[in-house]
């Protein structure tokens, strides 16, 4: 799957690059994967929009580490560790919820 911004294949960009920083996020608006919101900014659509809370049954979030797409409500839930391959991820994502699901 092509992950615009991505610099490895694990999904890490320029902006966030630690060894836990292994997922892409399909951005609302623009229906595109990008491993971050810099990274949306940078090349995306230019209007940013999030999720809204009656679709987080849709599947919005790419683990770079075996590339299995997780519905919004199950990354929501996961515990920062990926439910298929158990890889970590960055649990810091948390901070930045508000760019891309709504409260």
């Amino acid at each position: 799957m092509n992950v615009i911004g991505a610099i490895d294949n694990e999904t890490r960009c320029k902006h966030y690059h630690t060894e836990k920083d292994r997922i892409a996020i399909k951005f609302y608006c623009c229906g595109e994967y990008y491993p971050c919101y810099k990274c949306h900014e940078e090349y995306g659509c230019g209007s940013l929009q999030v999720w809204p809370k009656s679709m987080f049954d849709q599947f919005a979030v790419l683990c770079g580490s075996c590339g299995t797409e997780l519905t919004i409500q199950e990354y929501l839930e996961c515990g920062s560790i990926c439910p298929i391959c158990h890889a970590k991820f960055n649990s810091e994502c948390s901070l930045h919820y508000h760019l891309y699901f709504q409260k």
